[in-house]
């Protein structure tokens, strides 16, 4: 067996390097952080290949005194902690001591500096050896460090880089991650010599729009909320901007772009109610809190964190977001309104006026004093209108017009024109209303005049006869006819315009398979989503203008009404404005 040896001091530098400088975005992130510790209110950063080639990052912040540019360059060397005290509260990004000697021990580096208080600048080059004596170099003020050849004396790990499109888009990433962060720092972004990037100091509002796009904050919504010594602000976009992918999703952590389960697991149940399981939120959003009251040092990437009392982190998180999802964040239905009017629309359909003979739909009535505006003081109005105009400001929703294609709802409130989509509507209508019916164990019953029979299989009825108490609870009685068959005689009155039988058939397939205290209790929102949909009004449904109405009264008092169950958007706002530059009104 070989005797046990002291590794040199540059074998353990590449081992850490391992896991520091995973790729050249790794050493980009690195060093943008020691940019921002330094204090620079202005970064700027030129790649080529990828980073592979080279990272040259400059900075205007405190700068390095010429005695101490070869102990950057040493490996646990660092300004920025001294004991455990100042471990258990990281305020800075950077601590360990590790990024610029890990960088050093695998590529090519120049690192220049001039502190503020100096007359000269100078510099210290290392190419995988100790960095050789400072030396004068032309330089106003700041850091300059460049990065040359990435791996050059480790050809194996090299080999290991992507094409130079790869490396390129995961330092783009990096460098969006940093510049999210510091919306009050400017930055600027070359890859081969071309400008990528150009950031001037912003408003965080307005770095977000710029790095992640105009229709992300055009459909996002504002977070600002504190408690208990924590604070979430940022954006967090709306159901209808889901994604496919993770892509959009940026969370900081007192200024540290973060990968953690606890927060993604909040943010997720913050949004379960209004998005379908297969899409991903949008979201950047940043946490502030205690340094002492989270870990930093979990893992030499510093993109994990530990939290002292992760349930009340977790807690925060989710009330803030499902807060805002819910409408409450907007203070008003009026603000919801607002926000709505920045939303994608649509222009290409053309519309068909409803019967005026309709059958009654279970919602009640809410009619307007009147159905036209001012301007159509002139014109007949309908024999249920009385003299005085309806004040639409006070129903941001506004009030109906007219059925298309038996699908959606026109309405006119001040903004303009509202497109509704009845049934998407109707059923967060029915859903939120079956949520709390259920909390409050006020599900009301409605029995059936005729039951309902239908053939079902043996575990069927088997499962009618298990959970009769658990089906009285949400509303249901369900009772065997025969080995073969069931009969519904009651239902929830919220759902009593429903197929009975097939309401029966869902709610029986979810007892079977979870059991009537998971149905009731961690699946209660897909089963009462579920049943929902079956009981909202469905397509080609003729309505009558007061029922139209009264789902728009609904909507204004529903929590998520600006979303179906699926994350869909139930309504869209088309403004005077758009409506006039589409006829081509005052050109």
């Amino acid at each position: 067996m070989p005797a046990i040896h002291l590794l040199p001091d540059l074998l353990i530098s590449q081992i850490a390097a391992g896991e520091v400088v995973e790729r050249p975005a790794s050493a980009l992130k690195e060093l943008l952080e020691n940019s921002l510790d330094a204090g620079a209110t202005e970064i700027r950063v030129q790649l080529e290949q990828g980073g592979a080639q080279l990272i040259r990052v400059a900075d205007n912040g405190v700068g390095i005194a010429a005695a101490q540019l070869q102990l950057a360059l040493a490996r646990h060397a660092t300004s920025k902690i001294a004991s455990l005290d100042d471990l258990e509260r990281v305020a800075s990004l950077g601590f360990r001591g590790e990024a610029l000697a890990s960088i050093a021990a695998v590529a090519r580096v120049c690192l220049a500096s001039r502190a503020h208080d100096a007359e000269h600048g100078f510099e210290v080059q290392a190419d995988g050896n100790a960095p050789a004596a400072p030396q004068p170099a032309a330089l106003s003020s700041g850091t300059r460090i460049e990065v040359r050849e990435l791996y050059f004396n480790t050809p194996a790990r090299r080999k290991f880089l992507k094409k130079e499109g790869t490396e390129y888009g995961h330092c783009d990433e990096a460098f969006r991650r940093i510049a999210l962060a510091r919306a009050d720092v400017a930055f600027s972004l070359q890859h081969n010599g071309r400008v990528q990037h150009h950031l001037r100091v912003q408003t965080p509002a307005e770095r977000i729009a710029a790095l992640l796009g105009n229709d992300f904050a055009a459909a996002a919504l504002l977070i600002n909320e504190s408690a208990a010594g924590l604070s979430l602000t940022g954006m967090s976009a709306l159901p209808a901007y889901s994604r496919a992918s993770r892509d959009a999703q940026y969370f900081f952590v007192n200024g540290r772009f973060v990968r953690d389960k606890l927060i993604a697991h909040a943010l997720r149940q913050a949004y379960s109610d209004v998005l379908h399981h297969e899409r991903h939120s949008a979201y950047c959003l940043f946490l502030t809190l205690d340094p002492a009251l989270v870990d930093v040092n979990v893992h030499p990437a510093k993109t994990e964190v530990r939290f002292r009392d992760g349930r009340a982190i977790h807690q925060f998180i989710y009330h803030a977001l499902n807060k805002a999802l819910a409408g409450r964040g907007g203070d008003n239905p009026a603000a919801q309104a607002q926000l709505a009017t920045s939303m994608p629309t649509r222009h290409d359909a053309r519309p068909v006026f409803a019967p005026s003979h309709q059958a009654p739909m279970p919602l009640g009535v809410a009619q307007p004093a009147a159905y036209y505006d001012l301007m159509m003081r002139d014109a007949p109005l309908p024999q249920t209108a009385v003299a005085d105009v309806p004040h639409t400001e006070l129903h941001p929703m506004g009030y109906a017009l007219a059925q298309l294609h038996g699908v959606y709802i026109l309405a006119q409130n001040n903004a303009g024109l509202v497109l509704v989509d009845m049934h998407a509507a109707h059923e967060r209508v029915v859903y939120e209303k079956l949520k709390v019916a259920l909390d409050d164990k006020t599900v009301a019953s409605q029995p059936l005049l005729i039951p309902a029979a239908f053939q079902a299989d043996a575990l069927d009825v088997a499962a009618a006869e298990e959970h009769a108490i658990a089906l009285r609870e949400i509303g249901f009685e369900i009772v065997p006819l025969s080995p073969t068959s069931l009969a519904v005689r009651a239902v929830p009155r919220l759902l009593q315009s429903a197929d009975p039988a097939q309401l029966a058939r869902d709610v029986l397939r979810e007892l079977r398979e979870w059991g009537a205290s998971r149905v009731l209790t961690e699946r209660r929102n897909e089963l009462l989503g579920t049943l929902a949909c079956h009981g909202a009004v469905r397509a080609n449904r003729q309505l009558s203008l007061p029922e139209m109405n009264a789902l728009l009264r609904e909507m204004e008092t529903t929590a998520r009404a600006n979303q179906c169950n699926h994350g869909r958007p139930t309504w869209f706002q088309i403004s005077l404005a758009e409506l006039d530059k589409m006829f081509m009104r005052g050109k």
